[in-house]
């Protein structure tokens, strides 16, 4: 039904209110589902909607997984996954598309296809381990999202390794190669940035470094954690989506959405027998009770959802 054919009084007429309170920016995320919660489109809304956006979540596949390991996946046919893209598209304007796993070869030629009609959209690709997949379903995947993605990505997030796998497969030299040395080979492809994570460094840190070809930009480096988490990455990807929905400048953006991701792991939790989650929600909970160590939770007033992305620092 159309909004002409609605009663009267039924249609969303302008009021000084809406005025007042325009929508939030939104963000449209491409991702697999994920059932634990901990990645995919489940950690994409909750981490868009902590930071203050509206995520639009668009279904690629379903992945089988619990908190500690990944079965299998079953994608969609990538007619649907366009459909549902272009049905919203045409609805509700967003300001940043947030691209996750799309599943398969054909399903990454059909969002390509969607993203080449808003290229003035930033657009920030999660590259996450597949390590799963079939080695010859995972090389076609990986070519196509190099060859059709990659062009219109204005930010590459992947974890060191994974992303030294993808850009550069047949590095052989002893030391690991540099952010530069990442974000050169991602621009051979057409990406314009990359956000490396995980860097080794002495004394138990780690090295997080948005980089473009001609050298790093920003970064931040963060006490290595002693404990493996399932999500993070995507969690990285989407809160660097939200707050270039708003227009941030890209290296405070950057910076930002690294401090949440840090917070947002050291607030972790454990739901099942597997890997820690990230907690994106971790600003909202009530001040722990000085006595007992527990959260006081009485006379505690809940703190409204941000109607822009927060600033962490």
């Amino acid at each position: 039904m159309s909004p002409s054919s609605l009663p009267h009084d039924a249609q969303a007429d302008p009021t000084p209110d809406d005025q007042e309170n325009p929508p939030p920016a939104c963000v449209l995320s491409f991702n697999a589902s994920d059932a634990c919660g901990a990645g995919g489109l489940a950690g994409d809304v909750a981490t868009i909607a902590a930071m203050g956006a509206h995520c639009l979540p668009v279904v690629t596949a379903v992945v089988l997984r619990d908190t500690a390991e990944t079965f299998e996946h079953h994608n969609l046919d990538p007619d649907v996954v366009a459909e549902q893209a272009r049905h919203i598209l045409e609805d509700v304007p967003i300001t940043a598309w947030k691209v996750g796993f799309l599943g398969n070869a054909e399903a990454v030629s059909a969002v390509a296809e969607v993203l080449s009609d808003y290229p003035d959209v930033p657009l920030v690709t999660y590259l996450p381990s597949i390590a799963w997949i079939d080695e010859d379903e995972q090389q076609s995947y990986l070519d196509a999202l190099r060859e059709l993605v990659l062009p219109q990505t204005a930010v590459l997030v992947g974890n060191h390794k994974t992303m030294t796998d993808f850009l550069l497969p047949d590095w052989d030299n002893e030391r690991t190669p540099s952010a530069r040395e990442l974000a050169v080979a991602a621009a051979q492809a057409g990406a314009q940035h990359v956000l490396v994570t995980g860097m080794q460094l002495p004394n138990q840190f780690v090295d997080n470094v948005l980089a473009n070809a001609s050298g790093p930009i920003a970064g931040e480096k963060f006490e290595r954690f002693e404990t493996a988490f399932l999500g993070a990455g995507d969690t990285l990807a989407a809160a660097l989506a939200a707050l270039l929905s708003v227009g941030a400048e890209l290296h405070s953006a950057v910076s930002e959405a690294l401090s949440f991701l840090d917070q947002s792991l050291d607030a972790g939790f454990r739901p099942g027998m597997g890997n820690v989650v990230p907690d994106r929600f971790f600003w909202a909970l009530p001040p722990a009770d000085e006595e007992g160590g527990e959260p006081a939770f009485e006379d505690v007033e809940p703190e409204q959802p941000p109607k822009s992305p927060r600033r962490m620092h």
